[in-house]
């Protein structure tokens, strides 16, 4: 709930800084300016309600949690050198990925090949980093917001495209809990950024999934890895056959 609230409290923000009224907000949403009212006053939106409001403001939901974050203080996004310096280190970027997602010490040492004194080393480091807070009896206090996003091109997402990437798609996407959807057409650019807002409120969804299965012990989830793209694009295999080479650009 205290997210929640800070999140239309950021949207409140958002609407005063764009000039935008309640009343703007009733036209958008077809709704009377005494709904929008309670719906504000009571934070009751729903996730479509919302989601239109943020089309309506020309942001994505995203936008809106990362703002909300950065007013909080949480880093939403790494440097450069922090991100290097992860990337370099494999346990450092196991160990700074698991307590994201909400591992303990404990859990981290009795599962991975870390022995504890290695283990306090990486705390001792994340913490110089001011990617957490270091307290007593080897807990930590995330400084990261569980939304932050890797720095495009940077050396996390290098990491992921030079090491992991081909990798994850190595499979047949047929056993419990895979799943792969391929899909091609010819899209308009209206329609193309259409698919990316819908992704990014995929997204923000299943973020907001990871909060609600904190709760949930450790050995009832399953790490999860989740990859959505979308680009103009044709095979090679197609692209060598054409009697001329394309000149359209996006």
């Amino acid at each position: 709930m205290p997210q929640t609230i800070a999140l239309i409290d950021t949207l409140k923000r958002t609407l005063k800084a764009q000039g935008k009224t309640y009343a703007d907000v009733a036209d958008a949403l077809e709704l009377s300016e005494a709904s929008v009212k309670r719906l504000f006053s009571e934070r009751s939106f729903s996730l479509q309600r919302l989601d239109r409001v943020c089309e309506f403001l020309g942001i994505e939901i995203s936008d809106l949690v990362r703002s909300m974050e950065n007013s909080s203080g949480e880093i939403t996004e790494l440097t450069e050198e922090q991100e290097k310096e992860l990337a370099a280190d494999i346990n450092l970027l196991l160990t700074a990925q698991l307590l994201l997602n909400k591992w303990t010490f404990k859990e981290i040492i009795g599962t991975y090949q870390i022995e504890e004194l290695e283990g306090v080393r990486l705390l001792a480091k994340l913490d110089r980093m001011k990617l957490i807070e270091l307290l007593p009896g080897n807990r930590v206090k995330l400084k990261i917001s569980r939304h932050f996003s890797w720095r495009p091109h940077g050396p996390i997402q290098q990491f992921f495209e030079q090491q992991v990437q081909n990798e994850f798609l190595q499979s047949r996407f047929n056993k419990n809990g895979e799943s792969r959807l391929f899909l091609s057409g010819m899209l308009s650019r209206r329609s193309n950024a259409e698919i990316q807002r819908r992704m990014q409120r995929l997204a923000a969804e299943f973020h907001a999934l990871v909060a609600e299965d904190e709760s949930i012990p450790l050995n009832d989830k399953f790490g999860t890895a989740f990859v959505m793209a979308i680009r103009p694009w044709e095979p090679q295999s197609f692209t060598r056959l054409r009697r001329e080479p394309s000149t359209k650009k996006f």
